[in-house]
């Protein structure tokens, strides 16, 4: 109801002479939040869908391709070592059947190379790749799912009986709370030219409805036609080897890819990874985004612009060009650089943050990363690989962690040195007791737990030699939560001490419960273990002045 001019006033004035009676007039508190993003919350497991784990050995197709069969094809090393590049049976079942496996690891989401359908031979064109060689295509098989032929189609290899790409999504994210990140291609199809005779589905495209839509015809780029319909559906230049480079300017490729992806958004994928972003115009991701957003306005979707450049890369996160995040490869050089040295320093990691000044729409929803199969993995040490995780799982950022890593698995190797190498089920069951696996659990069951760990501005205090400390803070409408990191990298325990920006209260230590009364002038003081990690968190408004007038200027200036 409103009260008339003079009710409000007398009303007023009650207020003002009622002593006894104190209204408090409390401000809603300062809002410190890195991002918003629901997506922020997760954390990634990346697995090659073939190399996985074989857990139905009916869909492995063993006698597929004929004259150029496509199941199990070794590249041979010296001293015994393989590499592989065919199909090797990894599919649907082995992925939830090892769902808790992941879970319990501190995993929330699964990513998952290209489900779509593939060419069911190995390429005959090309030249002939070898074990530890690069750029080749020649006698490969689309076992890693990025030689789409039907964008709206599963490939043979990977469902089962009464499991399909939508009852995987569903069983994930039902039974064991994971949610799904579909890998998405619109650059390129399958390899289209230099065969010796034109193979089937090679440099084709097909429709929701099976139709054949566009076709190489085993013609190079050049000699493709403007006037022949299956070839509008192509660049007429040259891109990545000989595949096909499809026409993002081609209003019929962004509509076919638009509809594809809806598709399986609808099967359940929860997130979109985006392969080589960098290679499709901004103008073409400004639309695909666009389209997929306003039927599902908090998609997240994050590109591999594999670039060293943050400059370069940031692009892609900029509104006017879809607001797409990107995997941040100068962090993945960074951290590989630094976590594979025991002689390095933990400053080394200060460039690639951009906390402030940056040029992304925002750091805090770039995806972070060590290490993926498209180069060579992490060359660390054990103890590397642990002071890796504890990293990623603290600071700024959405961690992707890549299959096997969790047993530092075939380190230091590159694609056809074995970087891609089958996984299986019997090195799940070793990695369960393995000591990266181990260190990697409690910490990214911390960051699952802690919400300033996922979503809170990140205040750097010292970043130096084997130690580094810094705070994760987070503080909105109906949450307030404050955590300091303490890292210590060196082979021998580290005493810390934090003064500054400390607030009083109660702090809880998440990996071993401690608890720490803090009063208005101490310090925090801890020793951390050798290639250990200490998260100290407090519940509660943050009070201290100086604290937040660096949380207001890392807001201001983000």
């Amino acid at each position: 109801m409103k009260l008339k001019p003079s009710f409000v006033a007398v009303a007023m004035l009650s207020l003002v002479g009622c002593a006894t009676q104190p209204q408090e007039n409390k401000a809603a508190p300062a809002q410190y939040v890195g991002t918003t993003h629901p997506f922020a919350a997760e954390a990634i497991y990346f697995l090659i869908t073939d190399r996985f784990v074989d857990g139905d050995p009916s869909n492995n197709h063993e006698h597929q391709g004929g004259e150029h069969p496509t199941f199990n094809l070794p590249l041979i090393g010296e001293d015994g070592k393989t590499a592989n590049v065919g199909y090797m049976g990894g599919d649907f079942r082995g992925v939830l059947n090892n769902a808790a496996f992941i879970r319990d690891m501190g995993f929330t989401a699964i990513w998952m190379t290209p489900i779509v359908d593939n060419p069911d031979e190995a390429f005959a064109g090309g030249e002939p790749i070898s074990f530890g060689g690069a750029f080749k295509d020649g006698g490969k098989t689309g076992y890693h799912g990025y030689w789409g032929v039907n964008f709206f189609k599963v490939d043979e290899h990977y469902p089962s009986v009464g499991l399909e790409y939508a009852d995987l999504t569903r069983s994930l994210r039902e039974q064991f709370g994971l949610k799904t990140v579909l890998d998405v291609v619109t650059n390129h199809g399958s390899p289209s030219f230099s065969m010796p005779t034109d193979q089937p589905k090679f440099g084709e495209i097909y429709g929701k409805d099976g139709r054949l839509l566009a076709d190489h015809q085993n013609l190079t780029p050049a000699q493709l036609s403007a006037d022949n319909p299956l070839h509008q559906f192509f660049h007429r230049e040259e891109d990545i080897l000989q595949l096909s480079n499809l026409n993002d300017e081609n209003p019929a490729v962004l509509d076919y890819f638009v509809d594809a992806y809806r598709h399986w958004l609808t099967q359940g994928a929860a997130a979109l990874r985006i392969d080589t972003i960098k290679h499709v115009p901004h103008h073409f991701w400004k639309q695909f985004s666009d389209r997929l957003r306003a039927q599902h306005p908090d998609l997240f979707m994050f590109g591999e612009s594999y670039d060293y450049n943050a400059n370069f890369i940031a692009q892609h996160t900029l509104a006017k060009n879809g607001g797409i995040s990107v995997l941040d490869f100068p962090g993945q050089q960074a951290i590989s650089k630094v976590f594979s040295a025991s002689d390095s320093d933990f400053a080394e990691l200060l460039a690639y943050l951009h906390l402030t000044h940056g040029p992304y729409a925002n750091p805090y929803e770039l995806t972070t990363f060590y290490d993926n199969h498209d180069m060579a993995r992490m060359d660390a040490s054990d103890n590397g690989f642990i002071d890796a995780h504890n990293w990623l799982f603290t600071s700024r950022g959405i961690p992707v962690v890549y299959m096997g890593s969790e047993m530092g698995y075939m380190r230091g190797t590159v694609e056809h040195q074995g970087n891609r190498n089958y996984y299986g089920q019997g090195n799940i069951d070793l990695a369960k007791q393995h000591p990266i696996h181990a260190q990697l659990q409690r910490i990214a069951n911390v960051r699952k737990a802690v919400p300033a760990l996922q979503r809170g501005l990140q205040l750097n205090l010292t970043f130096a030699g084997n130690q580094a400390a810094f705070y994760r803070v987070l503080q909105s409408d109906d949450e307030a939560q404050t955590a300091l990191v303490l890292l210590n990298k060196g082979d021998s325990a580290a005493h810390m001490k934090v003064q500054r920006y400390m607030q009083p209260g109660v702090w809880r230590e998440q990996l071993s419960g401690e608890v720490m009364q803090i009063g208005e002038t101490d310090s925090l003081e801890d020793n951390i273990p050798a290639h250990g990690v200490r998260v100290w968190v407090r519940e509660g408004v943050i009070e201290q002045q100086e604290l937040r007038n660096a949380l207001s200027e890392l807001i201001l200036h983000r």
